[in-house]
């Protein structure tokens, strides 16, 4: 069976970490979400997203085909509602497509909006999706807990050092290569997860649901809250509460970080922070891309987004709720506004449109620190949601 993960709605309630990935690349938990569904189908996953995304997230089309909702995450009993339908069958749950299977023509002609020929099938399962940003770091606990057991599960951690100390319960699971020394881990409210060639460094204090995933690094006496993951060849340090980094993000310094879910190649200056609690306690409200204006969150803790590529200098503070596109640049002293458009460069002085190839340049650079390419589909990627996004940085000038 070939397995496709489409893109329905929730792709632009997630902007904007979804300017620049499909939703089931969004991390959640340790593993990203086509990284679940790929566990749960024993099968590898293609995409169905946004045109200009599909270049480098390709559609692999057979002679049949099950589309799954890519914002939906994969539970035992949702797929074996899957692996019953028969081609021309669609599984609902009330208005919500989760999965349909078609032929090769079908699919090339599928719209998640028109299934008015399909067999229709409601889903009696239960399941959780991702609907709203700040949903990530709201699930992250659940998710950590999830895909610890899907991961860890019949294999043997690798030993930890008796220089560390461990408190509670929940288990801790060591990959090869992780370096942990001095540290202290409490597994009281969930379980820890060290992935491999990670390091934890001397002194520092982590607290379950925790993730570390491939390559990253805890710096010395960082302290770090749970539910909070560290996504692959990351680096943190200071104090963080209930955060998601997806990849090669750092947050290096002390300062505090909170409620945030942070995209890839971002980087924030010394002594960064951001408010996650308002002084009066009252709800918080988030720029929402699809609504063009703020929303409430239903939530009282609630940090800030980063999209892939922004960076922020030393000293930067962030007021609760703050949305940060694609390729921002913040610096600056005083508190800037709480939604910073893509590519806007500046801070509470004001912002500037940044030159698209500056910023390709300096993403570039810090690519090449990983070995990694920024490749021409790349710069198409950030040209278009240049262009696309240019009414934000007049509107907020």
């Amino acid at each position: 069976m070939n397995y496709i993960l489409f893109d329905d709605y929730t792709w632009e309630e997630l902007r904007p970490l979804t300017f620049t990935r499909p939703v089931c690349e969004i991390r959640l938990g340790i593993m990203t979400l086509k990284e679940k569904w790929e566990k749960y189908l024993s099968s590898k996953c293609s995409y169905l997203t946004k045109d200009y995304l599909q270049e480098k997230f390709p559609t692999l089309i057979s002679e049949d085909n099950i589309l799954i909702n890519s914002s939906i995450i994969p539970t035992a009993e949702l797929i074996s509602e899957i692996e019953t339908l028969n081609q021309g069958d669609v599984l609902k749950k009330d208005a919500l497509i989760c999965a349909v299977r078609l032929n090769k023509e079908q699919t090339h002609k599928f719209n998640y909006e028109n299934i008015d020929n399909y067999s229709v099938i409601e889903s009696v399962s239960d399941f959780s999706k991702v609907n709203f940003l700040w949903d990530i770091f709201r699930m992250n606990g659940e998710a950590i807990e999830h895909d610890f057991k899907i991961i860890t599960k019949g294999r043997k951690s690798q030993p930890l050092s008796k220089t560390n100390t461990v408190l509670g319960d929940n288990d801790v699971f060591v990959e090869r290569g992780a370096v942990v020394e001095c540290a202290t881990i409490n597994t009281k409210n969930g379980p820890v997860y060290i992935g491999k060639n990670t390091e934890i460094m001397e002194r520092s204090a982590i607290r379950g649901p925790f993730a570390l995933c491939e390559g990253s690094i805890v710096k010395m006496g960082a302290k770090i809250y749970g539910p909070t993951t560290v996504g692959p060849y990351s680096k943190v340090g200071g104090e963080l509460n209930n955060v998601v980094l997806f990849a090669y993000s750092n947050k290096g310094h002390d300062g505090f970080l909170g409620n945030a879910v942070v995209g890839e190649w971002c980087n924030f200056g010394a002594d960064t922070n951001n408010s996650n609690l308002k002084n009066n306690y009252s709800e918080v409200k988030m720029w929402n891309y699809s609504k063009n204006r703020f929303i409430k969150t239903g939530l009282q803790f609630c940090g800030l987004v980063m999209g892939d590529h922004s960076k922020c200098g030393i000293n930067t503070m962030f007021n609760t709720g703050t949305l940060i596109g694609v390729g921002a640049n913040i610096f600056g002293s005083g508190f800037p506004r709480n939604f910073i458009p893509c590519f806007a460069w500046g801070g509470s002085h004001g912002f500037s449109d940044t030159v698209i190839e500056k910023s390709f340049e300096v993403a570039k650079l810090v690519m090449e620190r990983r070995n990694i390419e920024l490749t021409e589909t790349d710069k198409k990627i950030l040209r278009r949601i240049f262009d696309t996004t240019t009414q934000y940085r007049e509107q907020f000038k």
